[in-house]
């Protein structure tokens, strides 16, 4: 196994008040469109979510990494040399949302942004963990905000249409922070990590709206995926990467106390535990509760992990990323 030189310092989740219901959802939906065939509770079974979290009125995405950030600071006080906002969502195209997020909690360290959609905290761990070692930095304030809200379409041409906007309506809204210390102890903190990218999906889920596509909005201010073709292109992927990644540190299922797996439904998770060959009960479902939270959902987890005890000083996690473009990231850390 390689030795550590960045340990996880301090964490917060900020997970607005505000729920909607996917009842209220489907009710909303009809209303919207009265002639949409919909069956009653259709998305709750295919997706498994029962409630997804909306912002605050007038919140930016900023505001929401600020809340969590604000909680990861309180747990780790301290200087912060760099600020990474990690994230899908962003307040504007220009400035890098990370420049907002810094004013707001008053800092004046270097900023940068870093996107890759659900991956985004996965990446920016990576991208930390580097300069930490390179002994550019010693602390490093990761803040995320997701807002996908503002992107579900409501008001639908068809039923094709539908399912394309379908992931959509399971998506949250929140914050999460990470704040990553340089460590003297080699053997706790990231010990080893492995990403991989397909981005010949990149087409499968988009949000065109501010790029060179489609720089006025419009159409492509609305979610368009491919749910069904998304899941394929991931379970091609298949689970040599994971497998790989633990022979390589010498480590077995039986070593790792949480593996923390991205959730964008509640039924495509038995198909992954079971080619990954490991037990569920290794996992936090979050997705029924809280929907698919984009990179906010792992520092969820293990903050929800560490809330119940399943990890503590010296527990082995694995971090599974799963994000559109396609990526998957795999990281080893020890608590």
């Amino acid at each position: 196994m390689q030795s550590a030189s960045a340990r996880i310092a301090g964490l917060g989740v900020y997970l607005p008040e505000s729920t909607r219901a996917t009842e209220q959802t489907e009710r909303d939906l009809r209303a919207a469109n009265p002639d949409l065939k919909l069956a009653t509770g259709l998305i709750g079974r295919m997706t498994g979510v029962r409630s997804v979290h909306l912002r605050p009125d007038g919140w930016q995405t900023s505001d929401l990494a600020v809340a969590a950030a604000r909680d990861a600071l309180a747990e780790s006080p301290g200087e912060i040399d760099l600020l990474l906002f990690a994230s899908a969502s962003q307040d504007l195209i220009e400035p890098a949302t990370s420049h907002i997020v810094a004013a707001k909690l008053g800092l004046t360290c270097p900023v940068m942004d870093i996107k890759n959609a659900c991956n985004s905290v996965l990446n920016a761990m990576q991208v930390a963990e580097a300069l930490i070692a390179a002994g550019q930095y010693r602390r490093v304030l990761i803040a995320s905000g997701e807002q996908p809200s503002h992107a579900v379409r409501w008001e639908l041409t068809d039923h094709d249409q539908f399912i394309r906007s379908f992931p959509g309506y399971t998506m949250s809204d929140a914050g999460a922070a990470v704040i990553l210390e340089a460590t003297d102890d080699a053997s706790t903190g990231i010990l080893d990590s492995s990403f991989i990218a397909a981005s010949a999906h990149w087409d499968v889920g988009t949000l065109p709206t501010g790029g060179s596509m489609n720089p006025r909005g419009g159409d492509g201010s609305y979610f368009d995926m491919d749910g069904a073709g998304l899941q394929r292109a991931f379970l091609e992927l298949g689970a040599q990467p994971v497998l790989d990644l633990l022979a390589r540190n010498d480590l077995t299922w039986e070593d790792i106390d949480l593996v923390a797996i991205h959730q964008v439904a509640l039924p495509y998770l038995p198909p992954i535990f079971e080619r990954l060959g490991v037990a569920s009960d290794k996992s936090v479902i979050t997705v029924e509760d809280h929907g698919n939270l984009a990179s906010v959902t792992i520092p969820l987890q293990i903050m929800r992990a560490r809330d119940a005890q399943m990890v503590k000083p010296g527990s082995l996690m694995l971090l599974v990323g799963l994000a559109g473009g396609i990526s998957l990231g795999l990281m080893i850390v020890r608590m």
